[in-house]
Order: structure tokens, then C-alpha cells, then sequence
């Protein structure tokens, strides 16, 4: 029997001995690879400057995505914000999130009343003001970008978000490049956007009786997507005309553009050492452009 105790204590211990073994053993996997983990979020923070694993702004409501640097009133509305200037009675920039979620969205019914923005203090422009002016009412957040819910839609219809253009460019190359841009956010999930009026650059005219609204001779917009594997930013100046060229040809660099209108498009969004990267050049085989829509604009859209 004293043998007996003796052998089963010894196994007793031999078990013992394997089971702290491999809790060890454990213990070890599991702590090189939280410091794996740590080194890999080290390296993107020190590489990029912050986490770019951004929550989804219509989600947090968050506004951390627009532009310094201009004089307007800015303006929130639910699903996008805007920098209103009342000199040229239409905003200066309009900015948004525009996600692949919100594009699959079966789309509402598209709004048809044009609406004052009372949120601006000094009031915006007038839907009669464009009457019989020659000009359309340019969505500057568009109408096909809003169409996930009722509210993004009616607030697509505020005068703040119109500016005046004409009809062969708001059928043509800017209908090409909004079309455009929803197929850039479906492919990579979101992009964030700002596009408005190039005010800075001599006027056309102006219209409206009550309101004096500026007609610019070009606009831009400014697409950025901060989302692996291919970050990635362009900008676009369309000028305020006809127009048999394709996209690519207006295409800048972020910088330049930010040079021209003293705006900082996405200060709060990427860190400074992230803006020289993604902005300072011009990376056109990034994008992919539609053949096919350049060439339904030049044979069909261009007339309308």
C-alpha cells in the first residue's frame, strides 16, 4: 500500500508539472501576441498619426471631417454641413460622408420643393430668386448622394445647398462626376467629400431680384478616402461650361486647390504628416473612371 501511495503521488506531481507547463506555454502565446498587436498599432500611429479606423460619421454624428480655414457661417444640418457666405448668397463648401451602405439603400422618392435654409442667420437665397434666370438649381451635396432616407433627401433641397448652374453642365460633366464619385464610395466603402462654388475666381454674373447670387465660373469637389489597403485623395475644377474633355483632364492635386481657395479641407481628419502625403500629389491610376458614362455624356447628356 506504501508503494502503491507512493507511485500515484508521483503521478500526481507529473501532471501537475505538465499542467503549469502548458499554462506557461499559454501565457507566452498570448503575450507576444498582444505586444504583436501593440507594435502593429504603433507603427500605423507613427506612420499615420492617428487610428484610422474611423467610426462612421452618420452613425457618431460627429462633425471631424471639415474644412478650416473659410469665412462663411457654417451650418449642420443632419447629413452634411456647409460654410454659408452671404456676400455671394451660396455656400462657399458643402461637406459629407458618403458611404456604400447609404448608396445601397433602396432610394427615396426624390423631393420636389425647393426650400429657404432658416438655420442660416442672415437667410439664404430664394427659390425665386433663380426663376427665369436661365440657371438651374445646382445641388452642391446632390440629390442622388441624399437619397438613402426622407430627411437627407428634403435637406438636399435647401437653397443653402444650390448654387447656379447652367443646364449643359449640370446635365453634363458635373452629372458624370457626381455619378462618379457614388461609384467610388460603393467601391470603397466611404470617402468623404467637400464641393462648392469656386467664388475666389471672377464671376460670371449674378442673379435673383431679393438676393444677388454670384454665378462662379467653375466649381470644385474634393473626394478623400482614408480607408485600407489605398489611401487616397483627388480633387476636381470644373469650369462653368460645355465641356468635350474627360474628367482625368480636371483633375488636381489637393494641395493645389487648397492653395487657391485658402481652405484646409481635412485638418481634423488626418494627421499633417497623412495630408502631405495624400495631398500634395496626383495619383490618377488610383481612380477608376467610367468609359462608358464619358461617352453617354458626349453623345446624349451634353445636349440636354
Amino acid at each position: 500500500m506504501a508503494k502503491f501511495r507512493k507511485n500515484h503521488n508521483a503521478g500526481k506531481g507529473a501532471l501537475s508539472t505538465l499542467i503549469r507547463y502548458v499554462a506557461f506555454a499559454i501565457g507566452v502565446v498570448l503575450i507576444m501576441f498582444i505586444l504583436y498587436v501593440n507594435s502593429q498599432n504603433f507603427e500605423e500611429n507613427d506612420s499615420f498619426g492617428k487610428d484610422y479606423n474611423v467610426p462612421s460619421a452618420s452613425e457618431t454624428g460627429e462633425r471631424f471631417y471639415l474644412p478650416e480655414g473659410s469665412d462663411g457661417e457654417v451650418v449642420h444640418h443632419k447629413y452634411y454641413s456647409l460654410s454659408y457666405s452671404e456676400k455671394h448668397e451660396q455656400a462657399e463648401w458643402v461637406a459629407y460622408e458618403l458611404t456604400k451602405k447609404s448608396i445601397q439603400a433602396k432610394n427615396v422618392k426624390r423631393a420636389k420643393k425647393f426650400n429657404a435654409d432658416y438655420d442660416v442667420s442672415t437667410r439664404s437665397a430664394f427659390h425665386r430668386d433663380y426663376s427665369n434666370s436661365g440657371y438651374t438649381r445646382g445641388h452642391m451635396a446632390p440629390a442622388g448622394d441624399m437619397a438613402f432616407n426622407e430627411v437627407a433627401m428634403k435637406e438636399s433641397f435647401f437653397m443653402s445647398n444650390m448654387s447656379p448652374q447652367s443646364r449643359v453642365l449640370n446635365n453634363g460633366i458635373w452629372k458624370e462626376l457626381e455619378e462618379q464619385v457614388r461609384d467610388w464610395a460603393y467601391d470603397h466603402k466611404r470617402v468623404y467629400i467637400v464641393t462648392g462654388p469656386m467664388l475666389n475666381r471672377k464671376r460670371i454674373t449674378t442673379i435673383g431680384k431679393q438676393n444677388k447670387i454670384t454665378v462662379p465660373s467653375a466649381f470644385y469637389k474634393v473626394i478623400l478616402d482614408i480607408d485600407k489597403p489605398k489611401r487616397k485623395g483627388i480633387a476636381f475644377v470644373i469650369p462653368h461650361e460645355r465641356s468635350e474633355r474627360r474628367l482625368q483632364e480636371y483633375a488636381v492635386s489637393i494641395d493645389e486647390l487648397e492653395a487657391e481657395l485658402g481652405f484646409d479641407f481635412y485638418a481634423d481628419l488626418i494627421s499633417e504628416d497623412l495630408q502631405s502625403e495624400l495631398e500634395s500629389s496626383l495619383d490618377l491610376e488610383a481612380w477608376e473612371f467610367d468609359e462608358k458614362r464619358f461617352r453617354s455624356r458626349i453623345d446624349h447628356w451634353n445636349g440636354q
